[in-house]
């Protein structure tokens, strides 16, 4: 009997969540493409993909997180803290089949990309004990400036991070309906 009126009282909460999240911001449709990339959803995955072709050789698929970390603004007070959120997202460009590709490590912040290291990959194995270079703020500032160039050429830039964080701020509504529907299934279970 006990188990019961705890089951019904769990489940009644649970569904109390799902129809106020539906209710008071539902998630969208998300988008299936950013510019001239397509975007590979992965529902009940805290990745998602992008992928484009560049000019005749080049492929380009951009791995990205959910939000990943936050730090506080220059606004946050002890009583009330305000917070910036964080994307972490892999571009991988390789060049018409070859086995090793370049891979760039970024943030996305609201409205800006960051461009934190780049390495070149040889296939699927890559040694972790190989040199990956150095971080990206070591390098030359022209170089860096050419970089960011670069990606912005290949359609990876500030709106790119804007981006990111609306779908990412979708996803994370969804994704959480999602579980809750998840263990709601499981209490129902006899």
């Amino acid at each position: 009997m006990q188990k019961s009126a705890f089951q019904g009282n769990i489940l009644r909460l649970i569904r109390n969540e799902i129809e106020y999240e539906l209710d008071h911001s539902p998630p969208l449709q998300p988008p299936n493409s950013f510019g001239p990339f397509t975007v590979d959803e992965r529902p009940g995955e805290q990745w998602i993909s992008l992928k484009r072709r560049f000019g005749d050789a080049e492929d380009i698929k951009i791995e990205a997180t959910m939000f990943d970390r936050s730090v506080p603004t220059s606004k946050s007070t002890k009583t009330e803290p305000e917070y910036i959120l964080h994307i972490t997202f892999i571009v991988n460009i390789s060049k018409g089949g070859a086995s090793e590709a370049l891979e760039i490590m970024c943030s996305a912040w609201p409205d800006t990309i960051e461009i934190l290291k780049l390495c070149i990959r040889k296939g699927n194995n890559t040694s972790l004990s190989s040199y990956g270079g150095p971080e990206f703020e070591e390098l030359d500032d022209q170089l860096q400036d050419a970089l960011y160039q670069f990606l912005e050429e290949r359609g990876i830039s500030d709106e790119l991070a804007v981006f990111l964080h609306r779908y990412m701020k979708n996803k994370g509504k969804a994704e959480y309906v999602r579980w809750m529907e998840s263990v709601k299934s499981y209490v129902e279970q006899k």
